[in-house]
């Protein structure tokens, strides 16, 4: 009963004349023969067989097994990471995750904003290097005293981030903000300048940086756009949740660390999901058709947000009785 239904299932996440047999036969690297055996359910598939097919699709193994009880689901966890290593890992495998989807025609992202979304900080300008080095010494130990002048990451590093990062650019995309999304990292610029790990000099340049950021997505937001979507939310604060939507699955991303998250595929709490977000959306305004006042009355207040930073800044450097 479940092959078949798990065999059903990858059926439908393949495209038109595609044939099963061979779809099996290249997830699992075995002979044509061996796949066929398993279609035809001649053969049974193995534990881990079923979870590398789940994994190669993208599919919800427990969603598969019939039950009436749906306060329970199963989701993919992340590791948690410790090191620069780790982190060179983690953005491989959220690349790794995320590629078969929106690589899928018509497949689009929901990204509820807390924060400034982790795609626009991976890189390598200075905001995206400091961003990794905050990450960094929250998660790794031996970054207790190193400044953030002495941190250089890998190659390997940036080359995984830009990768991650690529997935973002031209694609469906509709993120909901509010004037308190850049907040934390405004407060980890004046935190790590104040505790000595970045100069007076380095604070102005990521304030500066994190101007141009705001800039460049002010620049995206069109009226005439239909892969970029802006929502200002003012009544309920974001959380971080991603939905990935695709012609045939959902997929959401939940966080539960500074970088980790839960991933379920689960058809139910995916759709719930959505229907929450959409709600967010009903009381959020679109500033892609707000009008140029509305647009500029919402960036203003952020750039205003990040000249009070410089401000403050500035005015330790003119106090300074040492």
């Amino acid at each position: 009963m479940f092959q078949s239904k798990f065999l059903k299932e990858i059926q439908s996440q393949l495209p038109q004349n595609t044939s099963l047999i061979d779809a099996i036969a290249t997830a699992l690297d075995i002979s044509y023969d061996a796949a066929h055996r398993r279609t035809s359910l001649k053969s049974k598939l193995s534990i881990d067989e079923c979870i590398i097919l789940a994994r190669f699709y993208h599919i919800a193994l427990d969603g598969l097994f019939e039950t009436t009880d749906k306060s329970y689901i199963s989701v993919e966890k992340t590791k948690h990471i410790h090191n620069e290593h780790e982190l060179e890992a983690y953005f491989k495998n959220s690349h790794e995750s995320l590629l078969p989807l929106l690589q899928q025609t018509d497949s689009r992202i929901l990204y509820s904003a807390k924060d400034i979304p982790l795609f626009y900080t991976i890189g390598d300008d200075i905001l995206s290097r400091f961003k990794t080095y905050v990450w960094l010494k929250l998660l790794d130990n031996s970054f207790n005293t190193k400044t953030f002048e002495q941190f250089s990451p890998s190659v390997g590093l940036i080359k995984s981030a830009k990768a991650l990062r690529s997935l973002y650019q031209d694609l469906n995309t509709t993120e909901i903000w509010d004037i308190t999304t850049i907040n934390s990292t405004l407060k980890q610029i004046h935190f790590y300048n104040q505790a000595g790990q970045i100069s007076n000099t380095v604070a102005l340049e990521l304030c500066d940086a994190l101007k141009r950021l705001i800039k460049t997505i002010s620049e995206r937001v069109d009226a005439h756009s239909t892969q970029y979507k802006l929502y200002y939310n003012e009544l309920l604060l974001m959380n971080n949740n991603v939905l990935v939507s695709t012609p045939n699955q959902q997929s959401l991303y939940v966080p539960f660390s500074i970088l980790s998250y839960y991933l379920t595929s689960d058809a139910i709490t995916c759709k719930q999901a959505e229907k929450y977000l959409n709600q967010q959306l009903q009381h959020s305004k679109l500033l892609n058709t707000s009008g140029e006042k509305e647009q500029r009355t919402f960036f203003n207040r952020m750039y205003a947000k990040v000249d009070a930073l410089k401000q403050l800044i500035s005015a330790t450097q003119v106090l300074d009785f040492e």
